[in-house]
């Protein structure tokens, strides 16, 4: 697989050649396509690490898994502690199942499987609030950034707190078609999750450990969709988005649902 690192503005991205070199150039170009080697075959991803801005301009790096611009397009966000490497199994199945992804570093987070959360870095470098709902800011510039780069409406996802986030986001924002939630709870200091709830029209999918199936039906019941599913899993299961890490004893139980949910 190649890996491509990319520096991008708020609304330009600079294409590099596949040699690992980060740059930022002065006359960089409008978006007309996502960053990418767009020959891609849908079965083998293209593989970029790039950065883009927050809405208060704090630089944010995700990693982009691509298959094909005509293909939807998943934005992941990570749990708490966490980092886009919490996507390196996940974003892979959700490219052969025929999704282009986009996994996020927020600022409110660490690391995981290995990598390091850059954007957490920099904004602690900075002196930026890195607070769940601090990292509210850093989801919403991905949705304007990449429905525009692939011209079309995004998939939502989110694993522990950023699942409280997405379903907030997903209830206001037009430019998401539907949301995931791993792990839904009233995680977001002075908001109401399951107020929030009740704005969400879009298709919506909600899943926890069997353990915590209570406290996302709480959420659940309010979404607002006529398209909405609760998962819980027959076994145990785990929290957040890692329930569907390939060592996970369930993980099976849950790809076959989302893979309802997503209609393949």
């Amino acid at each position: 697989m190649k890996k491509n690192i990319v520096s991008v503005g708020v609304a330009f991205f600079l294409i590099l050649s596949v040699s690992a070199v980060s740059c930022k150039s002065d006359e960089e170009k409008p978006v007309d396509n996502p960053p990418v080697n767009t020959n891609q075959s849908v079965d083998t991803a293209f593989t970029t690490t790039l950065t883009f801005a927050s809405l208060d301009d704090l630089e944010i790096t995700a990693d982009q898994y691509h298959i094909d611009s005509t293909k939807p397009v998943v934005i992941l966000c990570h749990q708490a502690g966490s980092s886009r490497g919490e996507y390196k199994d996940i974003a892979p199945q959700l490219n052969s199942l025929g999704f282009n992804c986009i996994a996020l570093d927020q600022r409110s987070g660490d690391a995981s499987q290995g990598v390091n959360n850059e954007t957490a870095l920099r904004a602690q470098k900075e002196g930026k609030g890195q607070t769940f709902l601090d990292a509210e800011q850093d989801i919403i510039a991905a949705v304007d950034f990449f429905s525009k780069a692939y011209g079309k409406n995004v998939i939502l996802w989110g694993s522990s707190y950023s699942s409280s986030l997405v379903l907030k986001i997903a209830g206001s924002n037009t430019k998401v078609e539907r949301v995931l939630s791993f792990s839904p709870g009233e995680y977001l200091q002075g908001v109401s999750v399951a107020d929030e709830a009740k704005k969400v029209s879009v298709p919506a999918f909600l899943t926890s450990s069997r353990s915590e199936q209570g406290q996302t039906k709480a959420i659940f019941d309010n979404v607002s969709s006529t398209e909405k599913t609760q998962f819980v899993p027959n076994g145990a299961g785990r929290h957040g988005s890692s329930a569907l890490w390939p060592t996970e004893a369930d993980n099976a139980e849950y790809w076959d649902a989302v893979k309802v949910f997503l209609g393949v």
